[in-house]
């Protein structure tokens, strides 16, 4: 059974100086800068900047990585609520997340097939029949931007050729990381997850492990 001692040896910083996307609603890059900004604090810093209240170990740390993990995959702590992005030279990038809620969260490897700046988004036919309250609005799309449900960035996960409907994306909730909120996917803070987009190419793959409480979450 893996665990989260699997692929990081210690959480020690090492710092030393999406649902559905869809392109029918596309947004230009002018528009994407401009809620780039919106959703980016002033001064960020991506180690101690915390307007949202998050707790401190949720803010993105480098730590060091187990040997023999290739870099460039990620791998999904469910119990830690961590997410790491594993680098050349033996380190990692760890982002706090949320995942889904019970029942919801989907175990698994996936392949991150497709990458999406400010997506726009289509619940599925299972959230719209699950929750029709809160999802039959939207069952023609919600436009790209700040209140996006995919927020900022969004990586596709598939088994192969078939996508899952699983995203790790941003989330106009911030709050709701550390928790078990969404629906499926892996929710990232929208500035947190613009970073660690720009570090993640097409191809890799993404390991989201069991939530069952085998290891602990303090750390």
């Amino acid at each position: 059974m893996l665990t989260r001692r699997h692929f990081i040896r210690t959480s020690t910083a090492l710092f030393s100086t999406t649902a559905v996307g869809l392109p029918a609603m596309a947004a230009t890059k002018s528009d994407w800068d401009r809620w780039d900004a919106q959703v980016t604090p002033a001064a960020f810093d991506i180690r101690t900047t915390n307007p949202w209240g998050l707790h401190d170990r949720f803010l993105p740390r480098r730590v060091e990585a187990n040997s023999g993990l290739i870099p460039g995959d990620i791998h999904v702590d469910a119990v830690a609520r961590y997410l790491y992005l594993i680098e050349e030279g033996g380190t990692a990038m760890r982002y706090g997340v949320a995942i889904g809620r019970d029942g919801l969260y989907e175990p698994g490897t996936y392949t991150i097939n497709r990458k999406a700046k400010w997506p726009s988004w289509t619940p599925t036919a299972a959230m719209i029949a699950r929750e029709p309250e809160v999802y039959e609005k939207y069952a023609d799309g919600m436009p790209p931007g700040p209140r996006n449900a995919l927020g900022s960035r969004a990586l596709y996960l598939y088994v192969g050729n078939r996508d899952t409907y699983l995203r790790i994306h941003g989330t106009p909730y911030p709050r709701s990381i550390g928790t078990r909120a969404s629906s499926g996917c892996v929710r990232m803070v929208m500035a947190h997850v613009i970073d660690l987009y720009d570090r993640v190419n097409t191809g890799a793959t993404a390991h989201l492990y069991p939530a069952e409480n085998y290891v602990t979450a303090q750390s």
